[in-house]
């Protein structure tokens, strides 16, 4: 059984409010991710009662990592004192990574709806694209490895692949679920509730 583990989006990009496709892109969080990142945290410390047994983590993306911190300095914590693991970064979207499904349509007319008759399983074009399957498998091993009581700051994908992981969601229902960036998703005894 997987130990409690704490998950937190990154707060909002200006991508994010632009409905970008971010993907592996190096994007900063902006005023409103800040804030998300603070309220994050202060939630947190209200949640981690003794923040030496868990372990802090992060993609090791900006947007993350600026994150972490700012939840960490909200917990009273030192804010560099986490570690990173380039497993939990987004799912690479290749030559997607930048784009609004509406300038994709222009670009490449149906290349959305394409995607969605298999979001799953869809990877775009481009060197290095995934799917959301086969960021699972990269995610995988990672939640396999995790022995403590965790705080992990990632990505709206990864949270997709740990759901479908935790609780076996069916592909469609895991593809279309809405990561929010202003809670706390708590995984603990095989369950996953937002906070």
């Amino acid at each position: 059984m997987t130990p409690l583990i704490y998950f937190v989006r990154h707060g909002q990009t200006p991508w994010n409010a632009e409905q970008r496709l971010q993907g592996q892109a190096d994007i900063d969080i902006d005023a409103v991710g800040r804030e998300q990142a603070d309220r994050n945290g202060r939630r947190l410390a209200g949640l981690v009662v003794d923040p030496d047994v868990f372990d802090f983590v992060a993609s090791p993306m900006r947007r993350t990592r600026e994150t972490m911190e700012r939840l960490r300095v909200a917990m009273g914590l030192d804010p560099m004192a986490y570690r990173t693991d380039p497993r939990l970064v987004e799912v690479n979207f290749g030559d997607w990574q930048g784009f609004t499904y509406a300038e994709l349509e222009m670009h490449e007319p149906g290349a959305g709806d394409t995607r969605l008759k298999d979001k799953w399983e869809f990877v775009p074009p481009g060197e290095g694209a995934e799917s959301y399957e086969m960021l699972t498998c990269r995610i995988r091993p990672w939640l396999v490895e995790v022995t403590r009581p965790t705080v992990c700051v990632t990505h709206g994908g990864v949270l997709r692949a740990i759901s479908r992981l935790v609780e076996d969601l069916p592909k469609n229902k895991a593809a279309a679920l809405e990561i929010p960036q202003d809670r706390v998703l708590r995984v603990e005894n095989g369950r996953l509730d937002w906070l």
